[in-house]
């Protein structure tokens, strides 16, 4: 008996992109050059932050890729959210500094991922505060 696509394929995806940001975080707090080019800390330095702010991205994207693996839609939700929000920090550092596109390209990519993963996973009863109730609406 198989399993259908459907069921494994969004868990291989988010495991994917857990790897995916792993890596990145692991990068961040690697001291010397990496198989990404320089130093994170020259590259922060150079996009104008301090060399320590490398370790509040790392930790943020490993939160994030240790929520996304946990089987429950609120912590994809964080995960997916927390990440939104540091990637709109990388495209918005790489716009300002004017990077090249092969530098720049994987962040926007990555943070339209994380923006469907966010509401694709968004809590159900949010979900419900949003949504207008024809009976309230009848009574006010």
């Amino acid at each position: 008996m198989s399993i259908p696509a459907r069921a494994w394929l969004p868990v291989a995806g988010y495991w994917f992109l857990a790897c995916e940001f792993g890596l990145g975080a692991l990068t961040k707090y690697w001291p010397g050059p990496t198989v990404f080019g320089p130093a994170y800390a020259e590259k922060f330095v150079g996009w104008g932050y301090p060399a320590w702010f490398r370790f509040v991205v790392g930790g943020l994207e490993f939160a994030a890729a240790v929520a996304l693996v946990i089987p429950r839609r609120r912590s994809r939700f964080a995960a997916a959210a927390g990440l939104v929000l540091v990637l709109v920090g990388a495209v918005t550092t790489h716009i300002i500094n004017h990077d090249k596109v092969y530098e720049s390209v994987m962040a926007p990519v990555h943070l339209v991922i994380m923006m469907g993963i966010a509401l694709a996973n968004w809590p159900a009863d949010w979900r419900d505060l949003l949504r207008a109730r024809p009976a309230a609406l009848k009574r006010g």
